[in-house]
């Protein structure tokens, strides 16, 4: 429902752009082609905050990544931090290796 905010500036970026569009059409020279931009780049970053507020709305309340941070936890929203073991697992024994080359002795 707060995304609807979104539409307030997108509006006024609408309006500048058509009013500019409008003035750039009566001047001459480099001022039109200057005007032309200008309202071309009102336009775009209308249809960029539009284009925003439906990326935001449609990932719902995902908070981000500094969410649980913020919010007194010590990892990734919130959840316990992640440390790794201090003490490294215990290697395999030793086996010992099949004979290499040649027939393989019998199995009892």
């Amino acid at each position: 429902m707060i995304y609807f905010l979104a539409l307030i500036p997108v509006t006024m970026l609408t309006i500048a752009g058509y009013l500019v569009m409008y003035l750039a059409a009566r001047s001459e020279g480099g001022w039109r082609a200057f005007g032309r931009y200008l309202s071309f780049w009102a336009f775009t970053l209308a249809a960029l905050l539009i284009l925003a507020a439906i990326f935001v709305a449609a990932h719902g309340r995902h908070h981000g990544h500094f969410y649980g941070r913020w919010h007194g936890g010590s990892g990734f929203h919130g959840g316990p931090a992640v440390r790794p073991p201090s003490v490294a697992p215990p290697a395999a024994p030793n086996t010992p290796r099949p004979p290499t080359g040649g027939a393989t002795p019998p199995r009892e």
